[in-house]
């Protein structure tokens, strides 16, 4: 008889037990780019179409090339908007990294990015001293606020919001929760260069890797420069050695990322900027901000921002190129 129920509980670990988590790997495109994700799961379930869900939903939110979405409508002067959580949420992180970054960080110049290009409309013909004056009374986070009952407020109609520099990384993050409501507890999301990783690589038991981006590479052949471990943490980059507009009346060369205190789209000393976080749209957002600030803020802003490091490539006083890069993420680069 001992031998008998030896042999049944034996049966019941083996048959009864919960299947192995398996790898599985999505690979489509979302807000305007390419995405890969790995993930093990011992589920089936229609991540496809919880994906769509979730890119849909951010699209519907904050994406400025959707003429229906609510932030065209409240770019627009709708003033009937009532925001949903995900416009709340990227606004209370663009919040902290304009007050963290000084300033640098301003979701509110898109008027400036439009004027100079980098937007949805077409640039205007003189960028010069009045017409910049113009815009910027345009531009200041301080002129706008979400009321109690939802609704953005704004001191002038034209201010004109642009949330694509934390956007992205945050429906990278809703992509990670929509994944962990499904069980999920390790996988790697790339998406257009960002990444969101939790747990570990099961297939290898160890951390999950990412490339850091290496300022030479192209979209058709990117290669990197260091490959770091991340443990449950999210990296975005930002550079301007690929967005930049020159003008073909002046050959003035301006680049996507703009200063929102002087209006300036000349690049800082800093040329490239990846940063670790907890979250992509953290990382996302804090990136833009430190390609703005230049080195010297950087390294200040980078020594009391709570979790965040980051690599960055810049320029020396004899237009060397250097990198500078904190403890943190030293820590993370795979031997």
């Amino acid at each position: 008889m001992k031998h008998i129920c030896l042999l049944i509980v034996a049966f019941l670990l083996v048959f009864c037990s919960p299947s192995e988590p398996q790898k599985q790997v999505l690979q489509g495109n979302a807000f305007g780019t390419t995405y890969t994700i790995q993930f093990f799961s011992s589920e089936a379930f229609n991540a496809e179409r919880g994906m769509d869900s979730v890119i849909h939903a951010v699209n519907k939110s904050v994406s400025t090339y959707l003429p229906n979405s609510d932030i065209s409508k409240i770019n627009r002067g709708d003033t009937t908007i009532l925001v949903d959580a995900i416009f709340k949420e990227i606004y209370r992180i663009s919040e902290t990294v304009h007050t963290n970054s000084q300033g640098y960080f301003d979701p509110t110049v898109g008027v400036l990015r439009n004027a100079y290009g980098f937007g949805d409309t077409a640039p205007i013909k003189i960028m010069d001293s009045v017409a910049l004056d113009s815009l910027m009374q345009f531009v200041g986070f301080g002129k706008v606020q979400i009321s109690k009952e939802g609704k953005v407020v704004k001191e002038h109609s034209e201010i004109y919001f642009d949330f694509n520099a934390v956007a992205k990384g945050y429906g990278i993050d809703c992509i990670g929760k929509y994944l962990e409501k499904e069980g999920v507890e390790n996988y790697i999301i790339e998406l257009g260069g960002e990444v969101l990783a939790k747990g570990k690589n099961l297939s290898k038991h160890k951390w999950w890797t990412a490339g850091v981006e290496s300022v030479t590479s192209n979209l058709e052949n990117r290669s990197a420069v260091e490959v770091i471990q991340l443990k449950n943490q999210a990296m975005a980059g930002s550079g301007n050695y690929r967005k930049f507009r020159i003008d073909s009346l002046t050959g003035r060369k301006y680049v996507h990322t703009l200063n929102p205190l002087t209006g300036s789209a000349e690049q800082s000393d800093v040329t490239s900027a990846t940063v670790i976080a907890n979250s992509c749209g953290e990382a996302d957002a804090y990136a833009t901000a430190l390609m703005a600030m230049g080195l010297e803020r950087s390294k200040e802003l980078l020594k009391t921002a709570i979790g965040i490091d980051a690599y960055l490539t810049y320029l020396d006083s004899l237009n060397i190129e250097r990198i500078y890069s904190t403890a943190g993420f030293k820590k993370l680069l795979k031997e």
